[in-house]
């Protein structure tokens, strides 16, 4: 069981690929987090500029060292632990992450990590953390199965908005927009809540949820349930957005039933890349459905799409303002560009969608 109350100073290890999609996680975190206080990230190919602005153009005051000594000599103050920021495929950790991680650990530092090859699988990293005394934190190892839950149907006690912000592909955004519905909602006086389904989610200090891709297939259904009931019970939400993983259609990993079924969501916000063509970019593993196609499918799982929120990687400005307006005439419904504008203009949705509610439970 991973303790809830981790925290504090943090730097994060990318290796040089900080622009790269496999770094997802990084990302996340250099946008925000409410467990750590990032103080830097490790990228050779990126030294001496902000990360904020490597990312998205957006000054953040998080400097990017070429070493994990540079690091330590200039950040003044103690540095509590260390993330792995990438997510490559397979799940393993490079060889020269290894070494990064070990030297991290010689600078007294705890590591955390969210990849399929758990730190304790490693014995290197075992030995040396035992000899300076540090914790190796592995997010996706699962809780014992003792300490699981079964689908219950509890989910139908909740009465507040259940929205799901699913996606059409991997890596694709739908965190980040999850993250930002939410906190929008915080800002404007809506009680809104965020269940957390992958590690990352977990590093930014999302206080209810678990690592989907990691849970036997038994209990899936009845985690999500958990965290969703157990949200609201605690916290007397007015909505809750759920974070969805990988894509309804995706052959890799397909996922987002579960959302719309064992969490009873009967809303989505539909995240889509425009000039994404296939799935995770491989023609090989076929083409991405249209998005019409994936709003009616949604529909007959007895869900309905509310907005469609866009990444528009590829495109240019002008681009994804074009995309914008063309997908509004086309769908007939308010689509976003969450890190261009913000989703601030989704609020008086947010507040519909909150009255609704409350009317047809009156």
């Amino acid at each position: 069981m991973i303790d809830p109350h981790i925290q504090g100073t943090a730097i994060i290890l990318t290796n040089g690929a900080l622009k790269d999609g496999p770094a997802k996680t990084a990302h996340g975190l250099i946008r925000g987090t409410d467990r750590f206080t990032i103080v830097g990230v490790i990228d050779p190919v990126w030294a001496g500029h902000d990360a904020g602005e490597v990312l998205d153009g957006k000054r953040r005051n998080i400097p990017i060292f070429a070493t994990v000594s540079e690091a330590v000599q200039n950040i003044r103050q103690p540095i509590a632990y260390a993330l792995v920021g990438i997510a490559p495929k397979g799940g393993r950790l490079p060889r020269e992450m290894i070494t990064l991680l070990l030297q991290c650990v010689e600078a007294g530092m705890h590591l955390v990590s969210g990849l399929h090859q758990y730190l304790h699988d490693i014995p290197e990293l075992v030995e040396a953390a035992q000899r300076k005394q540090v914790q190796l934190i592995d997010i996706r190892k699962p809780k014992p199965k003792d300490q699981l839950h079964f689908w219950t149907g509890k989910i139908f006690d909740v009465t507040c908005p259940i929205v799901a912000v699913l996606g059409m592909d991997t890596k694709i955004g739908k965190r980040t927009t999850t993250r930002l519905f939410t906190e929008a909602c915080q800002r404007a006086g809506i009680r809104a809540e965020m269940i957390s389904t992958g590690q990352t989610g977990w590093m930014q200090g999302a206080r209810y949820g678990f690592v989907l891709d990691t849970m036997y297939n038994d209990f899936v259904s009845g985690e999500l349930e958990h965290a969703i009931y157990s949200c609201f019970v605690e916290q007397n939400p007015d909505i809750i957005f759920l974070e969805g993983q990988s894509g309804l259609r995706n052959p890799t990993g397909p996922c987002g039933a579960e959302f719309l079924l064992s969490g009873n969501a009967k809303k989505v916000i539909l995240q889509y890349a425009p000039k994404r063509f296939y799935f995770d970019d491989n023609p090989a593993w076929g083409k991405i459905p249209s998005l019409m196609s994936e709003i009616a499918l949604i529909g007959m799982y007895g869900a309905e799409v509310i907005a469609v929120s866009l990444n528009t990687e590829k495109c240019t400005p002008q681009e994804a303002l074009n995309y914008q307006q063309i997908l509004q005439q086309q769908t007939g419904l308010p689509v976003f560009l969450p890190l261009e504008q913000g989703v601030e203009s989704g609020i008086p949705l947010i507040r519909q969608l909150i009255d609704s509610e409350k009317n047809s439970a009156a």
